[in-house]
């Protein structure tokens, strides 16, 4: 069954600089799936990237369930850092809890952390927080609430 759009949800669109802001950009990315193969690292640019699809927990507080499209960006990567993503299984699915700072020793810079269900993250060390939320496409409703398992989360990470 296709997914019917909702022509007048408005868009997001969100830029972050700060641990407050990315705060902001993690809430509105709570439980959004994102599909192993929609993440992408360009060294050559700094820049690390994915599309997911982002549960609408606005539209939720006023009884609607959707979903939408979404692309999230970060500038100023030096290295990323994975935990639990196979890159060898690009249909996966992973369950985005939380995007969160945790600034370094040297202001601005620090490693950014995106936490996943079942004990997947994906750790990105910058030079600043620099992100940016934006919709991509129209909204379409959803048959459930986001629910997750959180009995396997585990703080380590290893290279990629």
């Amino acid at each position: 069954m296709a997914a019917t759009p909702l022509q007048d949800a408005p868009s997001l669109r969100l830029h972050a600089l700060d641990s407050e802001d990315l705060a902001l950009l993690s809430a509105h990315l709570q439980d959004a799936l994102v599909r192993v193969g929609d993440i992408a690292f360009m060294p050559g640019k700094r820049r690390f990237a994915l599309v997911g699809s982002r549960f609408d927990w606005a539209a939720e507080m006023e009884g609607r369930l959707e979903r939408c499209r979404a692309g999230l960006h970060f500038e100023g990567v030096q290295r990323v850092r994975c935990q639990k993503v196979s890159r060898d299984q690009p249909d996966a699915i992973l369950d985005l809890l939380a995007v969160t700072f945790e600034p370094a020793g040297e202001p601005p810079g620090g490693t950014i952390r995106l936490t996943f269900a079942g004990g997947a993250a994906i750790c990105l060390d910058v030079e600043c927080v620099e992100a940016m939320l934006t919709d991509l496409g129209p909204r379409w409703k959803t048959a459930a609430r986001p629910k997750h398992d959180l009995s396997h989360a585990d703080p380590g990470y290893s290279s990629s």
